[in-house]
């Protein structure tokens, strides 16, 4: 080794800091652990220096330039190397990085998320960016990092992991307790009382590591688009019904819609070589009848918010004018249903039956629910 490299290699040897390649780093730990006494220990500004022993952590140095002798760091008396004769101290030195780390992806699937609004399940999905910085130092190395040659990718690999899970739990719980409607979630409408609990429930996880989630950045929650279609087509369908109001607007709509159903299975020839009308043509509009049940169930109780009810037949009363179910008699009023005043009259050539209120072809003679001739 020549002079010049013999002096290099020397005052390498009394300059204790971390690397230019390095400052990304969450934490990094110095080399060498043998230190000369009076060496310069240079402590950046977004940066603190931690000093173990055996395990323990003798002292936390801030941000500066500190030369490291016992006359102004008396700690450093208890790390002498002592078969040196004092001039060398014995220390691993871990520089942790207490900036906020910004820019962090993450993302992954939540799973079937129920909307409150009608009740489907739907595959929901999250992505964005967060962000966190070190509150404690010592807390991280201890707790997380461990003693040995620290990577980064594994603090921002296991932080990931953390915020994934909390979000899990959170977005369901956060739709039922709430009862937003998913389609708003994906809108960005609850960003931020997202992100607030999120955080919120990130620290219970992060804080005994020593870390903070200091905020979620363009964090969005998405569905897949063929769901949210479908959802749209729901609540379409739900303030349609809401617009026209009444149980008998309902029977209207759906058995419009039921025969538009059957009507596109018989021109596909139905389910058979024959063009069988029971197979694909009237089991399709039985399929339409069961989306659009759904739908009628979005409808509900329009004074009182509630957005879920059961679905229910009936036929109108000529006394007193009130839907109830089918029978002999008019379960409001007790009247006769069997009696045909001249707004029923006018019901029944609209085509549907006055008895149990089913839809009548325009050709019909009788109901084919209940049997009973349709007047002249």
């Amino acid at each position: 080794m020549g002079l010049m490299d013999w002096f290099k290699h020397g005052v390498g040897e009394m300059m204790v800091a971390r690397p230019d390649d390095a400052k990304s780093h969450v934490v990094w730990k110095h080399a060498d652990p043998t230190i000369p006494m009076k060496s310069q220990l240079t402590v950046e500004a977004d940066e603190k220096a931690v000093f173990f022993r055996d395990g323990k952590v003798m002292a936390t140095l801030g941000p500066g330039r500190h030369t490291l002798d016992t006359s102004n760091l008396p700690f450093l008396s208890e790390l002498i190397d002592r078969f040196t004769g004092g001039n060398v101290f014995i220390a691993e030195v871990f520089f942790v990085n207490v900036r906020e780390h910004t820019g962090i992806k993450f993302g992954g699937r939540v799973g079937h998320v129920e909307d409150p609004k009608s009740g489907v399940p739907v595959e929901t999905m999250v992505h964005g960016e967060f962000s966190f910085k070190v509150t404690d130092p010592e807390q991280l190395i201890v707790g997380l990092v461990g003693m040995g040659r620290a990577e980064s990718y594994t603090v921002r690999s296991w932080m990931k992991e953390q915020v994934l899970k909390v979000i899990r739990d959170r977005i369901g719980e956060l739709l039922v307790k709430n009862k937003w409607p998913l389609l708003d979630v994906t809108s960005g409408a609850y960003t931020e009382e997202i992100e607030r609990d999120v955080i919120a429930g990130l620290s219970e996880h992060v804080e005994s590591y020593g870390i903070q989630i200091v905020r979620l950045g363009n964090f969005v929650i998405a569905i897949d688009d063929e769901d949210g279609d479908n959802l749209k087509k729901l609540y379409t369908d739900a303030a349609y019904l809401k617009t026209v109001g009444g149980v008998g607007a309902w029977q209207r709509f759906a058995a419009g819609k039921a025969m538009m159903g059957a009507g596109e299975g018989m021109s596909k020839g139905g389910g058979g070589a024959g063009g069988d009308l029971g197979g694909a043509g009237l089991l399709g509009g039985a399929g339409l009848g069961v989306g659009l049940g759904m739908a009628q169930m979005l409808v509900g109780d329009r004074g009182g918010g509630q957005m879920l009810a059961p679905a229910t037949a009936g036929v109108v009363c000529g006394a007193c004018g009130a839907s109830v179910a089918p029978g002999r008699f008019c379960s409001k009023c007790g009247e006769s249903l069997a009696a045909k005043p001249e707004a029923e009259e006018k019901e029944a050539s609209a085509g549907f039956c006055t008895d149990c209120g089913a839809a009548l072809g325009p050709d019909a003679k009788f109901c084919g629910q209940c049997g009973k001739k349709r007047p002249d």
